[in-house]
């Protein structure tokens, strides 16, 4: 086949006119089977459970935060380590899945709150694009993973990934005890936000 001008200008066309639902696609393609009902594998970063939750080093609307008290609902909270909500396909994913069961959480009693490295522009469009509800908050310089102890040391510091973490969920219950912890080593695997909401539900001795 001879490419013309017209011809390779009209594929360009083409690709800029349906870049997003090949993007859309292509999204849904990759992550059609990332969800589990629960966690299997023995990777367990973070916070032993049964310890008292450190707090974090973040930003939120632009202001300094330290504790998450804010957050909490009155049976605890549900807190949610994830890479990007930018470049992962899989974080986005979770974390839309999250707010489709956000009222879910809200009815158990249990805050939701995420956190990632974004800058809070990058959060925020994401914010607006899919209508998120629950807080998403800034690590500042990697500070709150790295005092959680699930900082990804695969990336050094000048890498466009360093200060992502292990993806997981971390549960907190109204005194700031750590009672339960949810992370999968693959980081293109999640448990699903119904099974993390009815495993934060028994954490937290909660009747589902």
């Amino acid at each position: 086949m001879k490419w013309t001008g017209i011809t390779i200008a009209a594929l360009v066309l083409g690709v800029f006119i349906f870049r997003e639902p090949l993007k859309a696609t292509a999204f849904d393609k990759l992550t059609a089977n990332m969800f589990v009902e629960e966690d299997q594998d023995d990777f367990d970063p973070g916070p032993a459970v049964g310890t008292t939750f450190p707090g974090v080093s973040a930003t939120y609307r632009g202001e300094a935060l330290t504790a998450l008290d804010q957050f909490q609902g009155p049976n605890g909270l549900a807190f949610v380590a994830t890479r990007s909500a930018d470049w992962c396909p899989y974080c986005m994913k979770q974390m839309i899945q999250l707010q489709e069961y956000k009222a879910q959480y809200d009815a158990a009693g249990i805050g939701l709150v995420a956190i990632t490295y974004d800058a809070p522009d990058l959060q925020q469009a994401f914010i607006d694009q899919h209508g998120i509800e629950y807080p998403l908050l800034h690590d500042v310089d990697a500070q709150t993973f790295i005092s959680l102890g699930i900082l990804n040391e695969q990336y050094e510091p000048g890498n466009s990934a360093y200060g992502i973490p292990h993806p997981g969920m971390i549960v907190i219950d109204p005194d700031g005890q750590i009672v339960g912890k949810l992370f999968i080593e693959a980081y293109s695997v999640r448990v699903s936000a119904e099974s993390a909401l009815a495993y934060a539900q028994r954490a937290l001795g909660i009747a589902s």
